[in-house]
């Protein structure tokens, strides 16, 4: 499929041959050795030690959806990564979050950005929220040989539907198998303490400015519990990364504007520890 640099410089027969709009169902036909999920690891014995990725968490409100990650990336006991970058766009209407073995993930991802816009260009008109969710489902199920070695990929997705007007939030497992969720949802090692944090913060009516708070709250909480979890990093000026899509697509928040909200947070917790206070009833 490699072009000759003494040809006459046109393409290769292979991207000249009609067929799927998928980019991954090309490379399947045409070098598939290429694809992640066709690569044979040696035996180990054991675990493997690779860098992780953490704690992801999305939330939706009224005319959107935020898409947030903290940003620190763990080997064993060790931390790998203080700033690592775990939310990506996906395109300009959707942006996925990675938790899990780090360099595959990031692989993934740029996998599922080719997959869109692939689509777009043949097909001339952008794949449906349901649709890309359904195609980053397969990659994973694809990846099911490495995580079961232990280099699991288990992504959040998340992007505006242009169709339905709202913002809509997908998790995943390892074997692919994709759910929808409702309001919110978190992913990787601190999930469970961030899902608690939401669970009791979210609303239906929140704005997008109380739905960014609400993410970097939850993410405090994580890190307050789960070692794995980075919290805000005042002094290396680190941050969560947060993403904000609307019908007006994909925006990540400027430094500025990140650390603004985390900076806020922390203030308050200096008075209030374990975050603001949910009614009893």
């Amino acid at each position: 499929m490699e072009a000759n640099p003494r040809s006459t410089g046109r393409l290769p027969a292979a991207f000249l041959t009609p067929g799927s709009s998928s980019f991954m169902d090309f490379l399947t036909e045409h070098q598939p050795e290429v694809l992640p999920g066709n690569r044979q690891l040696p035996p180990v014995q054991g675990t493997v030690e690779a860098p992780h990725g953490t704690t992801i968490v999305a939330a939706s409100f009224p005319g959107g959806v935020v898409l947030a990650g903290d940003r620190r990336a763990t080997m064993g006991n060790v931390i790998a990564q203080r700033d690592i970058e775990k939310v990506f766009p996906a395109d300009e209407y959707s942006a996925v979050g990675i938790a899990g073995t780090a360099g595959l993930a990031v692989e993934m991802v740029k996998l599922f950005q080719l997959e869109l816009e692939h689509f777009e260009k043949v097909e001339g008109a952008q794949l449906s929220l349901e649709g890309k969710a359904n195609r980053l489902s397969t990659m994973i199920r694809s990846n099911l040989g490495m995580a079961m070695q232990g280099l699991a990929v288990v992504p959040l997705f998340a992007g505006f539907d242009v169709d339905r007007g709202k913002g809509r939030i997908f998790s995943y497992d390892v074997t692919g198998g994709r759910s929808e969720e409702r309001g919110f949802a978190a992913t990787g090692s601190g999930s469970v303490f961030a899902r608690g944090a939401m669970k009791k913060l979210f609303r239906e009516d929140l704005t997008e400015d109380q739905a960014v708070t609400l993410v970097v709250q939850a993410l405090y909480d994580a890190a307050d519990d789960d070692s794995a979890t980075g919290g805000p990093d005042l002094p290396r000026r680190i941050f969560p990364i947060v993403t904000v899509i609307t019908e007006d697509g994909f925006r990540k928040l400027t430094e500025e504007e990140s650390s603004a909200v985390a900076r806020s947070i922390v203030e308050r917790r200096q008075e209030q520890p374990d975050g603001p206070r949910a009614e009893l009833l």
